[in-house]
């Protein structure tokens, strides 16, 4: 059998810049890696990939400046769903980091983020449907790059990046998005409702695969994971938590029940 680096595999998905190529090459890699053409060896000829390959569309913009819409016209409805389809996007990328840049952890580290990354594509092709239907296009509104912002942050650790991307940035989803789908059927928008239920349900998952290999690098480290996540939010991204938050599924995701009182009182450190 020809086998491949992964690490350069996962590299090659992470900069392409074409969004379908994208699409097409995550899930070929996948399928590449379930199928064992893929190993995780470093020979020291695949260094890691710096900056992710993005379209020349949508415009990426401070956040500040990207305008608030309702949801009562298609239009904002449309600017909603570009909005996550943006976040989609941005997850396929940082899957594909993750897989990329922490050499030497466990196949199953590799296996889960892989996954993540099918499955962030997946999301994607969705709402990219969706917004055909409401006849707009990815890259039709302007975005912001928060997301990979906290990946250039968390760049030169795995502790750091399982705790602040999937356990801060991406669990803010869980928190969020059951209001999102309130607001989307008091609307009439069942259709974009269902997709961000099916959404909601898998970032579970994902988030869950963050919370597992936070404590995995703990315990390498040999440092108490809640205390760590604590001491990680208090000096990197206090300003991202805050309430309400969704805890049934935050639970579900790996978070502690001690945590989630730390969450409440805002305090975390």
């Amino acid at each position: 059998m020809d086998r491949r680096n992964l690490f350069l595999a996962a590299g090659e998905c992470l900069v392409c810049a074409d969004v379908g190529e994208k699409l097409v090459l995550t899930d070929a890699t996948a399928a590449a890696f379930a199928a064992g053409r893929l190993v995780s060896f470093d020979a020291g000829t695949a260094a890691p990939v710096a900056e992710p390959g993005r379209p020349d569309r949508p415009r990426l913009v401070d956040p500040r400046a990207l305008p608030q819409r309702g949801l009562g016209t298609q239009a904002g409805r449309a600017a909603l769903v570009h909005a996550v389809a943006h976040i989609e996007f941005n997850a396929i990328n940082l899957a594909w980091d993750a897989v990329q840049r922490f050499r030497g952890m466990p196949d199953d580290y590799y296996r889960d983020w892989i996954g993540v990354a099918v499955d962030e594509a997946r999301h994607f092709r969705l709402l990219s449907a969706r917004l055909a239907e409401l006849g707009h296009m990815y890259g039709d509104f302007d975005a912001h790059d928060g997301l990979w912002e906290m990946a250039v942050k968390t760049s030169t650790s795995c502790t750091e990046r399982m705790a602040l991307v999937p356990r801060v940035l991406e669990a803010r989803g869980l928190d969020v998005t059951p209001a999102m789908i309130a607001r989307l059927r008091h609307a009439g928008d069942e259709a974009t409702a269902a997709i961000l239920d099916v959404i909601l349900r898998e970032e579970v998952a994902h988030v869950a695969a963050g919370s597992r290999w936070f404590a995995w690098c703990c315990e390498r480290a040999g440092v108490d994971p809640q205390q760590e996540f604590a001491r990680l939010v208090a000096q990197h991204a206090k300003g991202a938590l805050r309430p309400p938050f969704n805890e049934p599924a935050r639970l579900a995701a790996g978070f502690s029940a001690e945590e989630l009182a730390c969450l409440r009182s805002a305090f975390c450190a």
